[in-house]
């Protein structure tokens, strides 16, 4: 399927409980590129987050940001660690009696150490964290669909204009084929030539002359060049109309494309095989870097 990697969706989730606002942007890249953004409120789903993206898009740079409001902080429990502070309490009296320390602990001190105090949300509180964090995630795919969305939309732009090049790159190619069949005409004329040049020779054989013939039929013939890049054309044509995203085989296929014109170029007769192999390269580039923004 061609489906444009450039996109951007907005959108925002509001409720009694909290607002939650979504902004995801995508644009070209090799291999997929996540860049997520969230409040650490929502740590514990960031996997989930990561994973929801994965399932939806294959390639691309994607950033995804997410902000939240909430409309009441969640009820906390703090508990003192009375026995760690009764042996930081002993030794800190003790420092004092020798005159290393001076002064008396305040609730700032106590802060400085982790050990001191357990701060845990409260069950209820888990609970409502829990289902906040089902709501994030259902804006997040409500943002990725509307991403999907415009990303397919440009993929049509994108799918008119590559079929349009498919059949421009296959008229071109046959165009080649046509031309490099003219030239043979003039290849079978030298041969035949060489032919009676060799006859003439006491010394050569019909091995010999054979060998001679083999030689240049098959430093011509393009059958084989022919057959594949009709049947890459073809491949072409069903990655396209394929659901899987296919930029990737794209770039490949342009590449086995490219190769069968320079090696059609190379055994192919005649000025005007060359004028159309020219073409062939540069509408091929041209064809490459559209598919750098395709999925």
């Amino acid at each position: 399927m061609i489906k444009s990697m450039t996109g951007f969706a907005s959108l925002t989730r509001d409720d009694k409980a909290a607002t939650v606002a979504v902004t995801v942007r995508s644009v070209n890249h090799k291999f997929l590129d996540l860049q997520l953004r969230i409040p650490s409120t929502l740590g514990s789903i960031e996997s989930r987050l990561r994973a929801l993206v994965q399932t939806r898009v294959s390639r691309g740079r994607v950033e995804v940001a997410v902000s939240l409001q909430q409309r009441s902080t969640p009820a906390v429990d703090v508990d003192l660690n009375e026995a760690f502070l009764e042996a930081l309490g002993s030794a800190l009296e003790r420092a004092r009696e020798r005159g290393y320390i001076t002064g008396v602990m305040t609730p700032g001190d106590l802060l400085r150490f982790p050990q001191a105090l357990s701060i845990r949300e409260r069950a209820e509180a888990e609970e409502e964290v829990a289902q906040l964090g089902a709501r994030v995630e259902e804006a997040v795919a409500a943002a990725l669909d509307e991403l999907d969305a415009m990303r397919v939309r440009e993929g049509g732009y994108l799918r008119a204009d590559l079929d349009a090049r498919r059949a421009l790159l296959g008229d071109l190619f046959e165009r080649a084929a046509h031309a490099a069949e003219e030239g043979m005409a003039g290849l079978q004329v030298r041969l035949q030539e060489r032919v009676r040049e060799l006859q003439a020779d006491a010394l050569a054989d019909e091995a010999t002359i054979a060998q001679e013939i083999a030689r240049f039929v098959g430093r011509s013939d393009i059958t084989e060049e022919v057959v594949r890049f009709r049947g890459h054309l073809e491949h072409w044509r069903t990655l396209s109309e394929s659901s899987e995203p296919c930029g990737r085989k794209l770039d490949f296929l342009l590449q086995e494309m490219n190769r069968e014109v320079n090696t059609l170029g190379s055994k192919a007769e005649g000025p005007s095989v060359s004028e159309v192999v020219v073409g062939l390269k540069a509408e091929l580039e041209k064809v490459r870097e559209q598919v750098q923004n395709v999925e």
